[in-house]
This record gives structure tokens, sequence and C-alpha cells, in this order.
């Protein structure tokens, strides 16, 4: 199978730098794929699973965080708030954090800033908790 570029990059760090197959991300819009001689594309990403088949076929899933995706000239860039493969979560960690969040929400309001940050962060649990499932 063809490859093409692909680098995943967050604030500290550098999580992938190499050729892939394919990668499948959460859009806010919904998952989509991208493989070699994808056309120019952008989006921003949601919070949700994301999974990487590299030049071997080899597949590793990840969770990601926010961000942009975009596709320019062969390369995709994945340029996201937060990035963790799935072997460096701690389910338990993970875990305390949904169940912070759900009792956070119970306190707000809909609508207040501060429960659109404690949905985000239960999202995120969720994702981590199902990443490692």
């Amino acid at each position: 199978m063809s490859t093409f570029h692909l680098q995943i990059v967050t604030p500290d760090r550098m999580a992938y730098d190499g050729q892939a197959e394919r990668v499948i991300l959460r859009t806010v819009n919904g998952d989509v794929a991208i493989l070699a001689r994808h056309i120019d594309y952008a989006a921003p990403l949601g919070i949700g699973e994301a999974r990487v088949t590299d030049e071997n076929g080899n597949t590793r899933v990840g969770v990601c965080n926010s961000g942009l995706l975009s596709v320019e000239n062969g390369v995709c860039r994945v340029l996201a708030t937060t990035f963790e493969w799935v072997e460096d979560i701690d389910r338990e960690r993970a875990a305390q954090a949904q169940q912070k969040a759900e009792e956070r929400l119970k306190t707000l309001e809909r609508g207040d800033e501060q429960f659109a940050i404690a949905e985000a962060k239960l999202k995120r649990a969720i994702a981590r908790l199902r990443a490692t499932d």
C-alpha cells in the first residue's frame, strides 16, 4: 500500500514523525481517514480515538484531544492539544477524571463556561477509557 508522511505534534512533543499507510482521526464532524494521495484538506479535531497504520501495516492506537488536522502537498500534520498513545494511558487516572467530571457537571448549569470545561474533561476521560478497552 502507498504511504505518506505523517506528523503528530503537541505543544510538548512530537508523538509521531514518519511514513504511514493510514490515519483515522475524530474531527468535530466525525471520523475521517487519510490515505496516500489525499487532496489538500483541513479540519478541526474533536476528542477521540486515533489509529495510525505505519508503512509496515502495524496499527497503533492513541487518543487525540482537539487541535487541527491538515493535509498539504501529500504531508499530513496533526497539531493536537494533547495526544497519548494507548500504552501511555493510566486507566485508573482516566476513571478518576471521569468520575470527577461527572460530579462537577451535576453542580453546574448548561451554558456556564465551567460546564463546557467539565464536559470536555468528561469526553477526554471517556475517550481515554474506550481506547484502552
